[in-house]
């Protein structure tokens, strides 16, 4: 099982709408809508659990398609902690 990342949602979208649009291209595992931990208020991204042969064919079919006005971003995830890693400052 894979994570896909999905940004540029729409704030007022469901896990469950995700869960419908995602379907079309494999059985939806889980949906994560992530929230600021301090506000409780929607981020605009999203996580997308799917079985690993449906992974690639949505990340091709729905990367730019327009939802709610918004065109999404989407992607496969990367681990868990390597988007913090920074480069050193000299």
């Amino acid at each position: 099982m894979k994570s896909i990342y999905v940004g540029n949602i729409a704030f007022d979208t469901t896990s469950d709408q995700l869960r419908e649009l995602f379907s079309t291209h494999g059985e939806v595992k889980s949906v994560k809508l992530v929230s600021d931990r301090y506000t409780g208020k929607p981020r605009g991204f999203a996580f997308v659990e799917m079985d690993d042969e449906a992974v690639e064919t949505a990340v091709n079919a729905m990367d730019g398609v327009e939802f709610e006005g918004r065109n999404l971003k989407v992607n496969l995830a990367k681990p868990r902690g390597v988007w913090r890693m920074r480069r050193p400052r000299h």
